[in-house]
């Protein structure tokens, strides 16, 4: 080019599991690819880090290949040795901005250095999210019983017959307590409104489950404990009064957000904010050689395996589209 920026032939956006399978994918390619793995931020009360979800997540017993479970931020850490082995290269930025509207891409990062590149993947997952409470995020981190997965996390021994918490009321949160039935003594289903936004199926469904109650009206005002969540203090929102749900877990299944604010007017996003894919088996977009991997083009699944399997797509399906364009 003649500014003198080199064009990359792959870069890829986001080191969560689908980033970095991605990542393994292209380099042993011989595709030379370079990772925007993000870098540590405060979001309100919340703290964000590069390794997407996994790092929030204390123990992993659902990932093939760790039959004694591994911890989430090491599988991370993992995942990114594997990718430094093939010498992919790494840079702790965020991207703040893209122009898919001519090729080569054109993408900026957060200190505004012009990247260019042939093809890209978008891998920046979505965020789970939370009530805010300073107590709740701290808990999340440190394994104390507070998580934003109950797949994820539910069949863990910290949870076992004990009585458990799940805070919201459409379909995700009735599923995930339903899920919890199998190990909790009790669910309890936290929800601010005197009816669930749920389908009448699932309603139904939690309503015929003996081990599951609705607490009605109510918000969390705090999550109490030290090292381990003991209770929730609820407020009933109409009548005001606040008391203290003794509870050994609480999962919050109040809707996840996809980190794509950077790609908007160059995507097509749905009305969530998720990546359309074009292409339900591949992970095409509405822009030619870029692809989309991981829980920011999938609000269905959002698990692990699942991201890793869309980024070794992503990275053979970028693949293809380089070598079809003659670009070796």
């Amino acid at each position: 080019m003649s500014d003198g920026v080199e064009v990359e032939k792959v870069t890829i956006i986001g080191s969560g599991p689908a980033g970095w399978t991605a990542a393994i994918y292209a380099a042993r390619a011989n595709l030379g690819p370079v990772v925007y793995e993000g870098q540590p931020k405060r979001i309100g009360a919340l703290n964000e880090i590069p390794g997407g979800q996994l790092m929030f997540t204390t123990e992993v017993e659902n990932y093939p290949g760790f039959p004694e479970g591994i911890g989430g931020p090491e599988m991370m850490m993992q995942f990114r040795a594997q990718a430094k082995r093939f010498d992919v290269r790494i840079v702790t930025r965020d991207i703040a901005r893209v122009d898919f509207s001519s090729r080569p891409f054109q993408l900026w990062d957060n200190t505004d250095e012009l990247i260019r590149s042939h093809a890209v993947i978008v891998a920046t997952g979505a965020r789970a999210n939370w009530l805010g409470l300073e107590n709740e995020q701290r808990l999340a981190q440190s394994g104390g019983g507070v998580s934003a997965c109950a797949i994820c996390d539910g069949a863990l021994p910290l949870f076992r017959d004990k009585e458990l918490a799940v805070v919201g009321g459409g379909d995700s949160a009735i599923e995930e307590a339903l899920y919890l039935t199998k190990f909790a003594s009790r669910v309890y289903v936290i929800h601010r409104r005197d009816q669930l936004r749920a389908s009448k199926v699932m309603q139904q469904r939690a309503f015929d489950n003996e081990r599951i109650e609705i607490v009605w009206d109510s918000i969390p005002l705090d999550v109490l404990g030290q090292d381990h969540i003991e209770a929730v203090r609820l407020k009933n929102v109409k009548t005001g009064e606040q008391r203290d749900l003794p509870v050994g877990g609480l999962f919050m299944a109040i809707g996840h957000t996809p980190t794509t604010q950077f790609v908007a007017g160059q995507l097509d996003l749905d009305e969530k904010g998720y990546v359309k894919l074009t292409d339900t088996e591949r992970t095409t977009t509405s822009v030619e050689g870029v692809f989309a991997a991981g829980d920011v083009a999938d609000e269905t699944y959002r698990q692990a395996v699942t991201a890793a399997g869309m980024g070794c797509k992503a990275a053979i399906d970028a693949e293809r589209w380089l070598a079809a364009l003659g670009i070796e």
